[in-house]
């Protein structure tokens, strides 16, 4: 990661990325589930928090476990 700056995600991004209303990354951010950091009157989201929680909701979904043989 030698010379490479950390990736941010805006909160609109990360609405359009997990396809849920700004309103609600901002509750996930107050509410700690979604870590986040402030930069004045702004948030920005860490790339592997986004990562986290993609993972965490495939996981929750049943993404990788054969969900269409579950008949679905």
């Amino acid at each position: 990661m030698a010379g490479e700056s950390p990736k941010f995600y805006t909160v609109a991004e990360v609405a359009s990325l997990a396809r849920v209303s700004r309103m609600t990354v901002y509750r996930m951010i107050h509410s700690g589930e979604l870590p986040a950091i402030r930069f004045g009157s702004s948030y920005r989201v860490p790339a592997s928090a986004m990562e986290s929680i993609v993972t965490a909701l495939e996981v929750e979904d049943g993404f990788g476990e054969g969900r269409a043989a579950g008949g679905r």
